[in-house]
């Protein structure tokens, strides 16, 4: 039963064919017996579940009908939620419990949904492959030897081992993509502005951007509808239309032009068999009436260094709140005021953050800020312009998620290496422009993502290309077989 996909939950629930308090605690005990084979949850809130679930199926008898009612789902754990401790996965936060719920979990708890437990993920949302947590790694369900990816990879493995049918995650520079390709699921990173960050808990506040986890792009939508809006406290936030992104997943292909970044197939490191697996994707959609032609990024190869000054720079401002005076960890005996910062800091950060933190600290500092962050703005605004080019001419365009398969834990010690895992997906986050993986294929068992780039709000199209692909094939269906 725990194979069914959110939306399918969605349909049982509203014919009354099972509870909600039956489904949370299917989910429930799905955690407490597998969970401790993967680390995806940091805080699992049963009573609370339950309580939600009981007050849906009330909602539900009355003939109700939101986007998620009864429907279980878990929050990354950056997201604040009332009475619950909101960690980031980091030390510095561990005895932190939100005195109020970030616009998103407000959203979808109006929307009916049952609150899991809170997923573990990097420290601050920085990292690649979810070994940075204070909590621990995450294991990637299809092979728990290897990486999730991050910093969403809790998201990611829960959703799946199915051990949630959807989650949230976050995305600046892949962190819902990139985790999503190495677990098999379906992941969508909106246009920056379309879902609130109020509540959000800051790394870099121009590029973060909170986005669905789940096994369909049916699903993602379903979520999204319960996500997006206009949000008056942040400041970030885009007042649009109100939309259904539902509603244009049965329309066909045919005309629709697909572009296809010819950086993004060259030598950038990309495993020839996952190129085997994009190539043989490209012929499905082909096969549903898309046209697809070349288009040309140029400045793409720029991302990851313009990322690796503008993301940092930008987490070191936010990261400075974090002094332990007001909330979170606070050292023991501290002697004066300096000690107490110094200690509290240098013991609750991890050495990714604190990384990132001096990385920004540096490129922010008098003498070397027009020679870094100013200059990668301006590259930043470059890699935007050729995003819009390239859309003058197609309406998506395709790429590989990731250029390889999930790699061991442990293997990318190297901070250069593990940040040229998100090479295709870094682009879209300095651009602002929506984009998503799905589940494309697999190379010795190991699932591979396809990724679709839109332009701005354009997440309707998003999920309508990637429906039709599901509807012709069923990678998003496949479960880890030790969680079947």
């Amino acid at each position: 039963m725990a194979q069914e996909t959110l939306s399918g939950w969605v349909r049982k629930l509203q014919a009354r064919e099972i509870s909600s308090r039956e489904l949370t605690q299917l989910y429930l005990d799905r955690i407490e017996r597998l969970d401790p084979q993967l680390n995806s949850f940091i805080t699992v809130t049963a009573e609370q579940a339950l309580a939600q679930a009981d007050a849906a199926d009330a909602r539900l008898a009355k003939g109700e009908k939101t986007p998620l009612l009864g429907v279980p789902v878990a929050q990354k754990d950056i997201f604040c939620t009332e009475g619950v401790r909101t960690s980031c996965g980091s030390r510095m936060l561990d005895p932190f419990v939100s005195p109020y719920n970030a616009t998103v979990v407000e959203r979808m708890n109006a929307a009916g949904a049952v609150m899991l437990g809170k997923t573990n993920m990097d420290e601050f949302a920085m990292g690649s492959s979810n070994e940075t947590s204070f909590y621990g790694p995450v294991r990637n369900p299809w092979d728990t030897e290897r990486v999730p990816g991050g910093s969403s990879g809790g998201s990611a493995a829960a959703v799946g081992a199915r051990l949630v049918p959807g989650a949230t995650g976050t995305d600046t520079g892949g962190s819902i993509r990139q985790p999503a390709a190495f677990c098999g699921i379906t992941g969508l990173k909106p246009t920056y502005g379309r879902v609130s960050r109020y509540g959000m808990i800051a790394f870099a506040s121009s590029l973060d951007q909170g986005g669905p986890m789940a096994a369909t792009a049916e699903d993602c939508g379903r979520m999204l509808n319960a996500m997006a809006g206009f949000d008056e406290r942040d400041s970030t936030s885009v007042e649009r239309p109100e939309e259904d992104f539902t509603a244009g997943l049965e329309q066909d292909l045919k005309g629709l032009h697909i572009g296809l970044p010819t950086e993004f197939f060259g030598e950038a490191g990309l495993d020839e068999r996952v190129r085997g697996v994009i190539d043989a994707a490209i012929e499905v959609l082909k096969g549903r009436g898309a046209e697809v032609r070349e288009v040309g990024l140029p400045n793409s190869h720029l991302s990851v260094p313009a990322y690796y000054v503008v993301a940092p720079a930008e987490c070191s401002s936010n990261l400075a709140r974090f002094d332990g005076v007001r909330y979170g960890y606070r050292c023991e005996n501290p002697e004066d005021l300096m000690d107490l910062y110094t200690r509290s800091r240098g013991e609750g950060f991890g050495d990714e953050v604190k990384r990132r933190i001096m990385v920004g600290t540096y490129v922010l500092s008098a003498g070397y800020y027009d020679a870094y962050y100013l200059k990668a703005q301006k590259v930043r605004r470059i890699i935007a312009d050729d995003f819009r080019r390239a859309f003058e001419d197609v309406d998506v365009l395709l790429a590989p998620t990731t250029p390889e398969l999930p790699f061991a834990l442990g293997a990318k010690a190297d901070p250069v290496s593990m940040y040229l895992s998100d090479i295709y997906t870094i682009a879209a986050n300095l651009a602002g422009l929506p984009a998503m993986s799905l589940p494309a294929g697999e190379i010795d068992g190991l699932p591979v993502g396809l990724q679709l780039i839109g332009n701005y709000f354009d997440e309707a199209r998003l999920l309508g290309v990637a429906h039709q692909y599901q509807q012709e094939t069923d990678w998003h269906a496949r479960v880890p077989a030790a969680f079947a």
